[in-house]
C-alpha cells in the first residue's frame, strides 16, 4: 500500500475546515432539498461512478419474480407461524394427506379468522402506537444532523430531527401511566398479537402503495431513481429516497419508531403476562426483554448516527423497507415471546451455565455492535466537520477512534482500516448476529419457529453484504481492491 494512500485522519474536516456553503440542490418538487458542502462533493470520477449507480444496473433479489413471490410469501408465512405458535405449540402442521389438503387450508383459515382478525381494538393499539410515535417525532426536543451528501440531489445534505431518546423515554412513562391506571394493561398487547400482526401487514401494504403512487406522480420525496421500468419490480425496491412529513424524514422514522418499540413492548407485554400468569420471571423471558431494551435504546440514543448509514443514504423507500419496518420485524421477531408466555417454562429452561453463557454472548455482540458502528459514524460525521459527542447512556468505551487510518479512495469517500473495522468489513453484522442467535435460543429449541429471526437475519445480512460489496466495487475499483487486501475478512477476524 502507497504512502499516499494510507493516511492518518486528523481532527477537522476533510478538504476543509469547517462547513463551506456552495448552494441549494432542489428536489423533485423544485424546492430547496438542503445545503451542498463544497468539500463534500466528490471527484470527477467520483461523480461519474455515482451517476452511474445512480441508474438501474441489474435486478436484485430474484428480479420481478423474486420480489412478487417475496411480497405474496412473507405475509402468509407470516400468519402460518402465527398459527403453528398460536395453536398448535410451534408444531410446523402440514396436510396429513393429499385429500387433507383442502380441509387443512380450511382449518387455518379458521385459525386466522378467529385469531388475527383485525378488530376495533387491534387497530387501535397498532396506529394509535404509530400515531404517538409520529406527534413524539414531529414535537419532542433532540439534536438536528446533517447527514451524507446525496448524489441524486446534487450532493445536498439534508438535514434529520433526532429525538428518538426522547420519544423513547416518553414512551416507557406512558406505557406505565397507561398499564399502571388500567386504560391499557400490558398482557392486553401480546393477547392480541394476531389481530395486530394483521393490522400491521394492511398498514405496510397501505403505506407503501400510498408512497409509491405520490412519488411517481409528484416527485414525492424527490424524483423516481434507479427505475427499471417493471412496476412490481420498482414498487418493492422504491420510486423515490427521501420522502418526508413536514420535519419527519419517513424511512428513518419506520427504520427506528415503529418496529423496534413495537418490539420492545411486545416483550415487555409477555414479560409482565409471565409474572402475572406464574408469579414470576423467567430467565429467558428477562434475557428477552435486555435484549430489546438494549436494542431500541441503542436504536435511540445513537439516532443522529443513521443519516450516515446505507439505509438512509442509497436504499429507496418501497415496500422492502416499508413491510419489514412496519410488519415484519416487530412481528416476527417476538416468536420466542409468544412461545415463552404460553408454554411450561420447564421446556426452555437453561442450566445456569447456559444463562451465563447467554448473558455473556448478549452483552459482549452488543458491545462490539454498538462501539463499532459508533466509530464508523463518527468517522463519517469528522469527514463532514459535523462530528459532536453527546455522551447518551450507555456511551460505550472505544466509540470514537482517534486520528483513525483511512484510505483515500479517487471517488473522493475515506474507506476506515482501524478500531475494529480493521479486523473485518461487517464486523458490525457479525456482533449483530450473535444478539440474535441469543433472542431466538431465549425460547430453547422445541420448535425452529422461535429461532425465525437468528436464520432470516443471518441470509439478510449475507446478502446485504453481497450486494454492498458489489456496489462498493464499482464505486471505488482499485481503492476497493486494495481496500480488501488490507481488512482480509469479512464478519469473523482470521476465520471469514
Amino acid at each position: 500500500m502507497s504512502a499516499s494512500n494510507l493516511r492518518a485522519r486528523k481532527n477537522g474536516a476533510a478538504n476543509g475546515n469547517g462547513a463551506e456553503t456552495n448552494g441549494h440542490a432542489k428536489n423533485g418538487n423544485g424546492k430547496a432539498a438542503g445545503t451542498v458542502l463544497s468539500y463534500a462533493i466528490p471527484t470527477e470520477y467520483g461523480q461519474a461512478m455515482d451517476r452511474k449507480l445512480d441508474t438501474h444496473q441489474s435486478y436484485e433479489f430474484g428480479g420481478p419474480v423474486g420480489v412478487s413471490a417475496m411480497m405474496i410469501g412473507f405475509p402468509l408465512l407470516m400468519y402460518y407461524l402465527y398459527v403453528c405458535l398460536w395453536y398448535y405449540d410451534g408444531k410446523m402442521v402440514h396436510p396429513s394427506s393429499v385429500d387433507d389438503i383442502v380441509p387443512f387450508l380450511h382449518r387455518m383459515w379458521a385459525h386466522v379468522k378467529d385469531g388475527a382478525y383485525p378488530t376495533k381494538f387491534a387497530c387501535g393499539t397498532y396506529l394509535g402506537l404509530t400515531a404517538i410515535q409520529i406527534l413524539f417525532a414531529w414535537v419532542m426536543p433532540g439534536v438536528e444532523q446533517n447527514g451524507l451528501p446525496v448524489p441524486s440531489l446534487d450532493y445536498a445534505i439534508l438535514p434529520y430531527k433526532c429525538n428518538a431518546l426522547a420519544s423513547w423515554y416518553t414512551t416507557l412513562v406512558l406505557a406505565a401511566v397507561l398499564h399502571l391506571t388500567g386504560l391499557y394493561r400490558l398482557p392486553w398487547l401480546i393477547e392480541n398479537f394476531g389481530g395486530i400482526m394483521t393490522v400491521a401487514i394492511f398498514t405496510s401494504f397501505t403505506v407503501s402503495a400510498i408512497i409509491d403512487i405520490l412519488a411517481r406522480t409528484v416527485h414525492y420525496g424527490g424524483a423516481p431513481l434507479r427505475m427499471s421500468g417493471v412496476w412490481v419490480y420498482d414498487h418493492f425496491m422504491g420510486v423515490s429516497l427521501n420522502p418526508r412529513l413536514g420535519p419527519i424524514d419517513l424511512k428513518m422514522f419506520a427504520e427506528v419508531r415503529v418496529p423496534w418499540v413495537l418490539l420492545f413492548l411486545i416483550s415487555l407485554s409477555g414479560t409482565v403476562k409471565q409474572y402475572e400468569d406464574l408469579g414470576y420471571v423467567t430467565y429467558n423471558m428477562f434475557h428477552m426483554l435486555l435484549a430489546t431494551t438494549l436494542y431500541i435504546n441503542a436504536c435511540a440514543k445513537a439516532e443522529e448516527l443513521i443519516p450516515q448509514t446505507w439505509d438512509m443514504f442509497h436504499e429507496k423507500f418501497g415496500w422492502m423497507l416499508i413491510f419489514w419496518n412496519m410488519a415484519g420485524v416487530p412481528l416476527t421477531y417476538c416468536y420466542p415471546v409468544i412461545y415463552m408466555t404460553r408454554s411450561d417454562p420447564a421446556t426452555y429452561a437453561f442450566p445456569l451455565w447456559g444463562k451465563v453463557l447467554m448473558f455473556v454472548t448478549l452483552i459482549t455482540g452488543y458491545y462490539i455492535f454498538d462501539s463499532s458502528m459508533a466509530q464508523k459514524s463518527a468517522f463519517k460525521l469528522q469527514q463532514q466537520g459535523e462530528y459532536k459527542p453527546r455522551g447518551t447512556f450507555p456511551t460505550v468505551p472505544w466509540s470514537v477512534v482517534e486520528n483513525p487510518k483511512f484510505i483515500q479512495t479517487k471517488h473522493g469517500n475515506k474507506l476506515l482500516i482501524d478500531g475494529w473495522w480493521q479486523y473485518a468489513r461487517k464486523i458490525n453484522y457479525t456482533a449483530d448476529w450473535c444478539q440474535a442467535f441469543t433472542w431466538g435460543a431465549t425460547a430453547g429449541f422445541n420448535t425452529p419457529i422461535t429461532m425465525f429471526y437468528p436464520v432470516f437475519f443471518l441470509a439478510v445480512l449475507t446478502h446485504r453484504c453481497g450486494r454492498d460489496f458489489e456496489k462498493c466495487a464499482a464505486k471505488y475499483g482499485d481503492d476497493w481492491v486494495e481496500y480488501c487486501k488490507t481488512v482480509k475478512w469479512r464478519f469473523i477476524p482470521y476465520v471469514y
